[in-house]
């Protein structure tokens, strides 16, 4: 398998030039080791604490840890042990030489807990999720920032590619899985479920039975592209709210899924407040809901969603990879307005509706007509992203986007 350049490795060259540790977080098996590995393989040492031997040795005597691994060096996932930092930060403070120390890390909230007190302002932080679609195609070098992706909306090329939506969708972006056609799609997900189950889980909540919380995970992968109701959710698996949210939090922290929270400027009471969840990665969802072969992926009930999802989560790694926060939004009011995407830039917005089908009536521009109407100047961008063939303005003011031109495939 060839290594596919990542979007990310450019705001880590950046970082490197003044921050004397960087952090590189995301899920498991999404290429953070790989990628630290192939940009400082030749700098950098490398230790890996997963390794039990090797974790034990770091808590029993950091100093004599840190002794052995001189920097510059690796440190994969530091999660394990986290009361390296503070003794990591000791010595930054000795030596502030920018790019000494980088460490990766999957577990997000309590990993970020110990970056904040023993780090604060000696690290830049980024997070790495799996293959953005451009990625997945070879061609993250060369994959525009959020910031000029954002600029060139209604100019992207059309872009001729031979990879299908159901292959996409059904395998996802995972490295692994995504780049090795050999990999058997249905025993990677479900090896990746478990191991998610057993190590993750186990290690970032008390949970007592994984078999309903696996349920949990089924029915959030159902809801994949959905308003989130939590007292629904938790009625269907049989738990209180406090403990679904709960579950949901860890969830967020294993990088399993994204809540998209509504854009609230300008209409006031009129909109609704809860935030849309999506799975981060389309295999897993789609392996989830049962889904393992084309003909069931595109007469599921679910495809629209997960058609959503690809793109929502796409947009996602854009900012990431970027190494920029997401400035991302939806808007739905009580009245029945709704957009898919609601992307903010220098007090600039840009609105997509997300559909599935493969024909485009001007009818499917109906909400960004209106929100236009409303939000008059405040809207630079307005556009559908669908299946159709090509790339075109559909009406002044309204573009439609085809799926792969936008994601630059």
């Amino acid at each position: 398998m060839s290594l596919k350049p990542r979007m990310l490795s450019r705001a880590i060259g950046r970082a490197l030039k003044t921050f004397p540790a960087i952090v590189v977080t995301g899920p498991r098996q999404s290429g953070k080791t790989t990628l630290l590995k192939t940009l400082f393989a030749k700098t950098h040492g490398f230790v890996m604490l997963e390794d039990p031997d090797i974790r034990i040795r770091a808590k029993e005597d950091p100093l004599q840890f840190l002794a052995r691994y001189n920097p510059p060096v690796i440190i994969d996932e530091i999660q394990y042990v986290p009361e390296l930092l503070s003794y990591i930060k000791t010595r930054i403070d000795e030596n502030r030489k920018p790019g000494q120390w980088l460490f990766t890390g999957s577990q997000h909230f309590g990993l970020m807990q110990g970056i904040s007190q023993s780090l604060a302002g000696r690290a830049a932080v980024f997070s790495l999720l799996p293959f953005s679609l451009a990625e997945r195609s070879g061609r993250g070098e060369i994959t525009p920032a959020i910031a000029d992706w954002m600029r060139d909306l209604e100019t992207s090329p059309a872009i001729e590619e031979k990879l299908s939506l159901s292959e996409v969708l059904l395998r996802g972006n995972y490295p692994e899985i995504a780049s090795k056609r050999s990999v058997d799609r249905q025993l990677w997900c479900g090896s990746y479920v478990s191991t998610f189950l057993e190590r993750d889980v186990r290690n970032l909540a008390q949970i007592g039975d994984l078999s309903q919380f696996e349920r949990f995970l089924r029915l959030c992968a159902v809801r994949t592209g959905q308003l989130l109701n939590l007292s629904d959710l938790a009625r269907d698996i049989g738990v209180s709210v406090p403990t679904a949210k709960r579950w949901l939090s860890v969830l967020e922290a294993g990088y399993q899924v994204f809540l998209l929270y509504p854009y609230y400027r300008s209409l006031g009471k009129r909109l609704v407040k809860s935030p849309k969840m999506y799975f981060n990665d389309t295999a897993l969802a789609s392996y989830l809901l049962g889904l393992h072969d084309k003909e069931a992926l595109f007469n599921s009930p679910s495809f629209g969603c997960l058609f959503e999802t690809l793109i929502v989560t796409d947009v996602l790694k854009r900012f990431l990879h970027s190494g920029e926060m997401p400035s991302m939004y939806y808007l739905r009011t009580r009245d029945g307005l709704e957009i898919d995407l609601v992307l903010e830039r220098g007090q600039k917005l840009h609105l997509f509706e997300i559909k599935s089908t493969m024909t485009v009536w001007p009818r499917h521009a109906d909400s960004l007509r209106r929100i236009k109407t409303h939000l008059k100047s405040s809207v630079e961008t307005a556009g559908i992203v669908s299946r159709a063939r090509g790339s075109f303005p559909l009406e002044k003011g309204i573009y439609h986007h085809n799926w792969k031109d936008i994601l630059g495939i």
